[in-house]
């Protein structure tokens, strides 16, 4: 075991995990993990459907296309693809806008690898709705896990947990599905340490490549699922090992590894429970700010030329996010740029009240008064940070007649501790189907996601979401 990682850990990582995902079954879920779950994928849905309306959307598939036709339908699009194809495009679906939902502690967003791994697998082999629902509950606990070991470190040497970390979920999700032994299950997460990966390089400038992470790790853990299934050999120390993924990632910050967090709880802690759902369509460390700004807004009835400067304190471990490098995150060079900017954010927020799809259109993005807002916000560190717990934000204005006027979101909107309601849910998802469905079709779809778990065919699921 490498030196950095020594912790209080089981002996073999994959091979607990192996056999936590082939031992569960639908009884030991509780009913309200269940229901969370559905909630999850119902927000993922909304999301995707969203997405279709967007450029990048419609150049990834022509893309995909590319590589021939196949069984596996696409989100909103009614296309068929392969299965590996289908699950990239639909991972990618889910993430486009930003807005899907992120596990707090662990960093990531795994329904958007998860849930498109769960569907395009269960449809392709006639696995009913229930079957699906199971299979992704069971990434979601391991990818929540995974990411919370690292503690946010993957950020701070430029992977994205996401893409990375949601391979040897959606691994699992594929496994389970496919019905693997254990030992297939723990060969498999060795084989998905080869195929894992995701770059935070778009933070650049603006790059869509974040977007097809999850899209990447569902389609890399199928493949890691069927060469195991067919007697290929993985690592056996995915995890653990002298290069497993901690080591071989996060270099001297793999001291900071608890190693205990991958396995903790497992069956009795239901992390999908802890899956903060985004009110707001943009990296989830940029809400409490955004909303801290919006709430000073209101209260003091600001407007743009009131302000002499602006200060936002954020937890050190967001700032290579979406603080630095300074200069682009006060003047984005697109909408993904935007997305990913503090400046920016609390800026708009400031001067129009609210920060949203609206927000990060292209005229919004060249907006002057916003642009010099942006201009006159800077961060700190923010040394009361409960980081990861919470992603805190506080905003402090100073006007031109000296006044300082400070607002601190202490605990985010939208994380277990002050979650959004399953109405909040459910309206967001009407709000993003609608941008590409009629309100009687996004209904149909809202009502064959919440009925999923008693719905004998996920291939009939899976066509009512590619809108056949």
């Amino acid at each position: 075991m490498n030196q950095h990682t020594t912790v209080t850990a089981p002996a073999n990582i994959a091979r607990t995990l192996a056999s936590f995902t082939a031992d569960l079954t639908t009884q030991e879920i509780p009913q309200e993990v269940r229901r969370r779950a559905r909630h999850l994928i119902l927000d993922a849905v909304g999301i995707a459907l969203a997405s279709t309306q967007y450029d990048y959307s419609h150049r990834t598939l022509a893309a995909l296309r590319q590589f021939g036709s196949g069984p596996s339908a696409v989100i909103g699009y009614g296309a068929e693809l392969s299965l590996r194809d289908a699950a990239t495009m639909n991972g990618f679906l889910v993430h486009g806008l930003d807005y899907d939902d992120t596990h707090t502690r662990g960093v990531i967003h795994a329904t958007a690898s998860c849930f498109p791994t769960a569907l395009g697998v269960a449809a392709d082999i006639g696995l009913s709705g229930r079957d699906l629902v199971t299979a992704y509950i069971a990434g979601m606990e391991v990818a929540t896990r995974l990411g919370s070991v690292a503690k946010g470190g993957f950020h701070q040497v430029g992977f994205h947990p996401t893409g990375l970390i949601g391979t040897f979920a959606t691994t699992l999700v594929a496994g389970k599905l496919y019905d693997l032994t254990d030992d297939q299950l723990a060969s498999a997460q060795g084989i998905a340490l080869s195929l894992a990966s995701g770059s935070l390089e778009f933070l650049q400038d603006g790059a869509w490549t974040k977007r097809i992470h999850p899209g990447m790790a569902a389609s890399q853990g199928i493949v890691a699922a069927a060469l195991a299934r067919n007697g290929f050999v993985g690592p056996g120390a995915a995890y653990e090992g002298r290069f497993g993924l901690y080591a071989s990632h996060l270099g001297p910050l793999a001291e900071n590894c608890d190693l205990a967090l991958a396995t903790e709880g497992l069956g009795t802690v239901w992390e999908v429970a802890n899956v903060a759902v985004k009110p707001l369509p943009a990296c989830h460390f940029t809400h409490a700010c955004a909303d801290a700004a919006m709430i000073l807004r209101e209260q003091h009835a600001l407007v743009p030329d009131m302000i002499e400067s602006v200060r936002a304190l954020v937890p050190a471990e967001v700032v290579k996010t979406v603080c630095e490098p300074v200069a682009t995150k006060q003047k984005p060079q697109n909408g993904y740029d935007a997305q990913f900017s503090i400046p920016f954010a609390v800026a708009s927020s400031l001067h129009h009240g609210r920060f949203g799809l609206k927000e990060l259109e292209p005229g919004a993005l060249v907006d002057d008064t916003t642009l010099k807002l942006a201009a006159k916000v800077a961060y700190e560190v923010d040394p009361a940070s409960p980081f990861p717990k919470y992603y805190s934000g506080e905003v402090i204005v100073r006007l031109k007649d000296g006044r300082e006027l400070r607002h601190r979101e202490e605990i985010n909107r939208g994380s277990s501790d002050r979650p959004l309601s399953e109405a909040d849910i459910a309206r967001k998802f009407r709000e993003n189907a609608e941008m590409a469905l009629s309100r009687s079709a996004a209904s149909r779809v809202e009502e064959a996601v919440l009925g999923l778990d008693d719905n004998p065919d996920a291939s009939a699921f899976a066509r009512i979401l590619a809108g056949r």
